[in-house]
């Protein structure tokens, strides 16, 4: 490939370390406090060294822990910290773990986040690092849908499609994002904005229908190109119709299996909608399929339903499965005990609307 056709990152490399910086104090980081990085072999190697200058910048002491693996994109759950002696109870005692791979559905990280230390996630390219990175309001707007979604019983999901999802909620925790992990125990993702929570077993019904344009963000980074039919029944996806996608559903939640006949993969996981201004529907499109610059972006952007599959240990329940798939789906309507929050893919509550920042 010639060099020419290579995109070329648009963030000035030599502004990474102001990034990690006000990412820092976003993340409000004292002088004195520790910071432990938790990198792999396929870390970037700049992201240590921005990290490192941000740190020394605001007085905070910081050491990387590198672990024998390259964690993949679609590898959800899979520990990487606690086996080699020692590294759980030195995350344990630091203020704040900074990751450079996905954690989540991992025993371990439940147990750093209820000692209370911060988790901050970093999985972006630096292009989105500086773009997505939490604008102002982001946070109060989605601490605000929080607490309205965590109040709700009954959601009923639509589309032109032909969406007609129901679900109740109340025996998960919500769990909310807005790219900064600020707070004791709090773990969060850099450059997005979201909240979601698992629905009541066994509660969801109905049907789901992606639509051409729709984003399968996990286990790939593609649009949905043919119309996917998804028939639940008691929390589970019963029937999966359609083309090429629904084909590509299915082999992968059959690949998740852990024996013949598991419910687990087809388990209806965690739902619920993006805020983040920041984030954009057509970040394939603009940039790629590289799983790098659609981690936030695709996942995100205001209004989205996602819809995913598989595992729910993060919220306290006992599924573990690797059978998980997510999808930001676009033109649904969201309405809680009633009232709807999202119509038609737009976000209808002006204190969940935040203004975008050009950058």
């Amino acid at each position: 490939m010639m060099q020419a056709d290579i995109r070329s990152m648009e963030v000035n490399p030599a502004k990474l370390a102001m990034l990690f910086r006000k990412q820092f104090e976003l993340c409000n980081i004292k002088q004195g406090e520790t910071i432990a990085i938790v990198s792999d072999l396929g870390t970037r190697r700049e992201y240590i060294q921005a990290a490192f200058a941000a740190a020394d910048e605001l007085g905070a002491d910081i050491y990387e822990m590198c672990v024998n693996q390259i964690p993949g994109w679609t590898k959800v759950g899979v520990p990487t910290v606690g086996q080699c002696k020692g590294t759980l109870e030195a995350l344990m005692a630091c203020d704040m773990v900074l990751i450079f791979h996905v954690p989540l559905f991992a025993k371990w990280l439940k147990q750093v986040m209820n000692n209370g230390v911060r988790v901050q996630m970093i999985i972006d390219a630096p292009d989105d690092l500086e773009q997505l990175q939490s604008p102002p309001g982001l946070k109060e707007a989605v601490l605000y849908a929080h607490g309205i979604y965590e109040k709700t019983k009954s959601v009923h999901v639509t589309s032109k499609a032909g969406t007609d999802l129901h679900y109740s909620c109340g025996e998960y925790p919500v769990m909310s994002q807005y790219g900064m992990a600020d707070e004791p125990g709090r773990f969060d993702h850099w450059g997005v904005g979201l909240i979601h929570t698992f629905p009541n077993e066994e509660s969801a019904h109905g049907t789901v229908v992606m639509q051409p344009g729709d984003v399968i963000i996990l286990p790939y980074c593609r649009y949905v190109v043919d119309p996917v039919h998804l028939t639940i029944e008691a929390g589970h996806i019963t029937k999966i119709e359609g083309g090429l996608d629904a084909t590509l559903m299915r082999e992968w939640l059959k690949d998740g299996e852990d024996f013949a006949g598991d419910p687990d993969p087809y388990a209806v996981s965690h739902l619920g909608w993006g805020l983040n201004p920041q984030c954009r529907w057509d970040s394939i499109a603009l940039y790629g399929e590289g799983p790098e610059r659609s981690r936030a972006a695709s996942r995100c952007f205001p209004g989205n339903f996602l819809f995913s599959t598989g595992p729910n240990t993060q919220g306290g329940g006992k599924r573990t499965t690797r059978g998980h798939y997510d999808v930001p789906m676009r033109d649904c309507t969201i309405s809680l005990d009633g009232t709807v929050v999202v119509e038609e893919g737009r976000l209808v509550d002006p204190k969940m609307i935040v203004p975008r920042v050009r950058r």
